[in-house]
């Protein structure tokens, strides 16, 4: 390929496309060219009959490359949306996904707008739970805790991106990092598949952390931790919210109730799936 031989922006995208396959393919397509353009999803409509110059054009192709060796797009660019926030994300974090929207969603519905709160996000990983919930309640103290220290580097520096001065951060397992602390509500998205589950070495989850994925035999261990100790960590009417597995609901609401909670119950995703359990603290 010359320096002159420049490939429209339309017809790079439909190559990339068709090299990437699958439902997702041209969403990964956009995503890539656009990280190498350093330019918004907005400015391609207008510029889609643009050339692409020789040296971004190797630019993504290497990225292309990476994405059909396995890597995921949010580490490829450096960076994934959540909630109305962009962060940044790395192998040292998991990936933000949408399903987890449905968690902050449930929180903010218990969360008074204008109350100083005392909330906690554990296992916080890039920061998106508890970023979400620190930039809708900006009365609230908001305590991210993780045991990995990269993670935890990641979380803050979101941060301090979006200027979100009413997160604080501590290092350690569970409620270890909590020193006695109760809060208005905790929630959490941690590691539920089990160890042996097959998708582990599939797809994208094969470059994500796995101490953030998987969680023993049944991928309920730390499920079990977080349940068993959250009583001690509530305010009165305090709530417990946790993400987990489509097929977890009854074992998790089990959990939740022997720790003495009230009021549980499991919500269902948008494809009716049992996304997050929570329960409360009786008052």
């Amino acid at each position: 390929m010359s320096e002159t031989d420049n490939l429209g922006l339309r017809d790079a995208l439909a190559e990339a496309t068709v090299r990437l396959r699958g439902d997702e393919a041209r969403h990964e397509a956009e995503a890539l060219l656009l990280h190498v353009l350093q330019r918004p999803r907005s400015w391609l409509f207008t510029h889609a009959a643009d050339p692409l110059p020789a040296a971004q054009r190797r630019d993504f192709d290497a990225l292309v490359a990476r994405r059909l060796a396995g890597e995921p797009v949010a580490y490829i660019t450096g960076h994934r949306g959540f909630w109305t926030l962009d962060l940044e994300v790395g192998p040292a974090t998991l990936i933000p996904r949408p399903e987890t929207e449905l968690l902050v969603e449930l929180a903010l519905a218990r969360l008074p707008e204008d109350a100083p709160l005392q909330l906690a996000d554990l296992g916080t990983g890039s920061g998106a739970i508890a970023l979400a919930l620190a930039s809708e309640r900006p009365r609230a103290r908001v305590l991210a805790t993780d045991y990995s220290a990269g993670a935890l580097a990641v979380a803050a520096r979101n941060a301090a991106r979006h200027g979100l001065a009413n997160v604080h951060f501590a290092q350690g397992s569970w409620h270890a990092p909590l020193q006695g602390q109760r809060f208005d509500l905790v929630a959490s998205n941690p590691p539920y598949i089990a160890s042996g589950d097959p998708h582990l070495q599939q797809g994208d989850l094969r470059f994500e952390p796995g101490t953030a994925l998987s969680s023993g035999a049944d991928g309920l261990d730390d499920i079990r931790v977080i349940a068993a100790g959250a009583p001690a960590h509530l305010l009165p009417g305090g709530w417990l919210l946790l993400e987990h597995g489509w097929d977890q609901g009854v074992a998790i609401r089990a959990l939740l109730s022997q720790a003495g909670l009230e009021e549980v119950e499991t919500v269902q995703d948008l494809e009716r799936r049992d996304r997050v359990t929570l329960g409360r603290r009786p008052a």
